[in-house]
């Protein structure tokens, strides 16, 4: 009984809420809709996920399904715009994350960056005296000249110099490494 049934009875009885004649048609038509999902996509995990979609999808499409052509011709047709689809998708989801690789290679090297300026700055500070180096991390951690010349017990005029040597000694340095 199960060969002499069409699949196009098949499908207008699975259309109208038969679960075992659209099980018979998944019998029937998932290797072949399997192989032409593979054929389409030329790999076996997307060939996976579009037959899984497809078949998914499959019990609303049905009502679609008028037998002008044959069940199988359909189904193809299904299959072939599903493909589309799944590739359209792709296509956009590409287009949307191709600035997001560039944007995230230029943040990393931005931070890679500033690494290694702030590497340099804590290796150059050691070649400050006590006093300026304990002004300038008080400084670079955003307090005030006030706050600072009260944390360290000296005037505010003090920190500013204090700072405006260690910069000297800084650029002196910098300079003397970019020649070396």
């Amino acid at each position: 009984m199960r060969m002499k049934t069409s699949d196009e009875s098949l499908a207008k009885a699975a259309a109208d809420g038969d679960g075992k004649a659209f099980s018979l048609l998944l019998e029937r038509h998932y290797d072949r809709l399997f192989r032409l999902a593979f054929r389409l996509t030329g790999v076996r995990s997307e060939a996976e996920d579009l037959t899984q979609d497809i078949c998914a999808a499959l019990p609303a499409k049905l009502s679609a399904f008028h037998a002008q052509a044959r069940f199988t011709t359909w189904l193809y047709r299904v299959a072939v715009n599903a493909a589309h689809d799944r590739r359209r998708r792709a296509a956009t989801r590409a287009r949307h994350n191709d600035g997001w690789g560039d944007w995230e290679a230029n943040r990393r090297a931005a931070n890679a960056e500033t690494a290694e300026a702030l590497d340099w700055l804590t290796q150059a500070m050691r070649a400050l005296s006590d006093d300026q180096r304990d002004t300038l991390a008080l400084v670079l951690d955003d307090m005030t000249h006030a706050e600072a010349a009260q944390v360290l017990g000296i005037s505010e005029g003090t920190v500013s110099w204090r700072i405006s040597e260690a910069k000297k000694q800084l650029r002196a340095l910098r300079v003397k490494e970019d020649q070396a």
